[in-house]
């Protein structure tokens, strides 16, 4: 049998968490889309891929889901998109073209809600990566040349912007441990650890499935 999993990668900004996925998708010789995704939602929808990046992973203004539901007033498909907010229709455009590259085959996501967008796909891994701030202060400092107070402050506005994004669009709350099937800590375990335990929980997976007569 086949088995197509997609493992999503949420991550607190600094905990290496577009590292893990990158090395996971390099070991597994799956596709990997982080802003590759951009490039992709900005082939399938039209949207310049510049605006795409502009408005990446930022929270859009009230409204959208009352506009969705047609609360807003009663007009058809076509004249809801053009109502909206850019910001939304970028969200939309990312939100089909990461269920067209689900649907394609085996790959992994860092982030965009992907974990969100895809919760009625049985063949899904989400996974959450996280370290202490004391790590991810390192981690920034090393990266970016940042002196420690500045690298905190980095990480405390990334994090609050993703979340925000997150619980506005996927109408949860990010980083809750019930939104993913794995939390790894970076600091713990370390880069490489944390791929070769998201590979096994693959494995175990698709173990499961097998028992269970369950075909993707």
């Amino acid at each position: 049998m086949k088995f197509n999993t997609i493992i999503t990668v949420g991550r607190q900004f600094g905990s290496g968490g577009r590292e893990v996925a990158k090395k996971l998708a390099e070991v597994m010789n799956v596709s990997f889309y982080d802003k590759e995704l951009l490039a992709e939602a900005s082939k399938d929808s039209g949207i310049c891929q510049e605006v795409m990046e502009t408005y990446d992973e930022k929270q859009g203004k009230r409204g959208f889901f009352s506009l969705m539901g047609g609360v807003q007033g009663r007009m058809d498909a076509a004249g809801m998109y053009l109502e909206m907010p850019l910001n939304h229709k970028i969200f939309l455009a990312q939100f089909d073209t990461i269920r067209r590259i689900a649907d394609e085959g085996p790959c992994v996501i860092v982030g965009r809600c992907a974990d969100y967008v895809l919760r009625d796909h049985a063949n899904v891994l989400n996974v959450f990566i996280k370290a202490s701030m004391e790590e991810r202060v390192k981690r920034i400092e090393r990266l970016y040349d940042m002196d420690p107070l500045k690298a905190e402050e980095t990480i405390r506005k990334e994090d609050k912007q993703r979340a925000t994004y997150y619980n506005y669009y996927a109408t949860g709350t990010w980083g809750d441990v019930s939104n993913y099937h794995l939390c790894l800590d970076t600091g713990v375990l370390g880069v490489d650890g944390a791929v070769e335990l998201i590979r096994q929980a693959v494995d175990l997976q698709r173990d499961k499935a097998e028992e269970d007569g369950i075909q993707w």
